[in-house]
């Protein structure tokens, strides 16, 4: 996806991009390419941002450790707000003040804004941060073997010519 200059949203019928989607986001690993959708509309002094996408991506069990393939979709939008270029932070002072109503996501009204990295997030965000397999996932499952079998288990074998020198010495 290319990037799109913000002031050629004006110039364009309703001042909104709409751009389709069918490729390999680059960071984001999955199975098939992300479809869908990215919509930009201009709204003066912010950007209204729309996206309906969907891919498959490859997830591992929180419990039993398996893998798993999970469709990922979204149907989100977000406002970018465009900030003038008086407003923009400059790159000399090492310390700046912030304010709460600073903490949003801002873009230069003269600049880009890149759908891919936009997808990218939102996907990002969408995936599941407990990811199981199952509902009725029961996880590994470890037998009950006598404590002294489990020790001879997890012993490194190589020390068992040492083990058994030692018993062939006399004391």
């Amino acid at each position: 996806m290319e990037a799109i200059y913000i002031p050629e949203l004006l110039k364009l019928p309703e001042q909104t991009e709409v751009t389709p989607v069918n490729q390999f986001l680059v960071d984001l690993q999955t199975l098939t390419p992300v479809r869908g959708q990215v919509q930009v509309a201009h709204q003066g002094n912010y950007l209204e941002v729309c996206a309906q996408a969907e891919t498959i991506i490859t997830l591992t069990c929180h419990r039993c450790l398996k893998q798993y393939n999970h469709r990922l979709s979204i149907d989100t939008s977000e406002l970018v707000w465009l900030a003038s270029s008086a407003d923009q932070l400059s790159d000399e002072s090492l310390e700046q003040e912030i304010t709460w109503d600073d903490l949003q996501e801002t873009l230069p009204a003269q600049g880009y804004f890149y759908p891919d990295t936009w997808l990218y997030e939102q996907l990002c965000l969408a995936i599941p941060p407990r990811q199981l397999c199952d509902q009725e996932c029961i996880g590994i499952q470890i037998k009950n073997n006598s404590e002294a079998e489990l020790r001879d288990q997890l012993r490194d074998q190589r020390w068992g010519a040492l083990e058994s020198l030692k018993r062939k010495l006399p004391g």
